[in-house]
């Protein structure tokens, strides 16, 4: 299977590498370059890529604000020559941090970190399982998946509600985003995920659920609002 990628970097040099090394991948297709966020935002947002590689510290626009502005954001290989930006990286959940100067090995070892993920994430949407296995303390917990009304992050934490209680767990959304079904969910602010079908409303940027109303931050907005026409 082929998959798609962008590289974001305002260092010529470091473009230049990123693309002889992807293409030393017969599996990774290159498909556009920035040498800054903003223009690469832009792209993002009318065109779909399977693995983006992106520099942090860059003029106008971060790396980092650039994925907070990704609603449905790609997996994520971020490279940078400042290793204090690892653990923020990580809070993004990037797929992996590659530290200037990185060579080949070092490259291909994240490229397929990210597409095992890619394919695990197919695998599982082709299935389309009903339920879903939660970690809580020291069991795991089934889940129906027309049970579920939304996901809420509480700082370590994420609270499932369900129409039968509540259940708390330390999986991450990306965890979430990788299970769920993404034609049945969809992220609407860095604190939330609804079930699509369980939407009563929607007014002023808020989503009714049940006697909840949840907020559709500016990030998730664009995306979300695509995805229910």
């Amino acid at each position: 299977m082929n998959y798609t990628c962008i590289a974001v970097d305002d260092e010529p040099l470091a473009i230049e590498k990123i693309v002889s090394f992807v293409e030393r991948l017969p599996f990774l297709t290159l498909k556009a370059t920035f040498d800054n966020a903003v223009d690469a935002l832009a792209y993002l947002s009318a065109n779909k890529t399977d693995l983006l590689f992106l520099d942090i510290q860059m003029e106008r626009m971060t790396g980092l604000d650039l994925l907070c502005a990704l609603p449905d954001r790609p997996q994520v290989i971020l490279t940078t020559a400042y290793s204090e930006y690892a653990l923020k990286g990580y809070e993004f959940e990037a797929t992996d941090y590659l530290l200037k100067p990185y060579l080949f090995d070092r490259f291909a070892q994240a490229v397929n970190k990210a597409v095992k993920r890619l394919s695990e994430r197919a695998i599982s949407q082709e299935a389309s399982p009903d339920f879903i296995f939660v970690k809580t303390d020291y069991r795991l917990v089934k889940v129906m998946l027309s049970e579920i009304l939304y996901i809420e992050g509480m700082r370590d934490y994420r609270c499932i509600y369900t129409s039968c209680g509540k259940i708390l767990t330390q999986q991450t959304f990306g965890s979430f985003e990788e299970q769920l079904p993404a034609a049945q969910f969809a992220r609407i602010h860095k604190s939330y995920m609804v079930s699509l079908s369980k939407i009563e409303s929607i007014e002023k940027h808020r989503v009714k659920i049940g006697k909840e109303l949840l907020p559709v931050s500016e990030s998730y907005r664009d995306g979300f609002y695509k995805r229910i026409g």
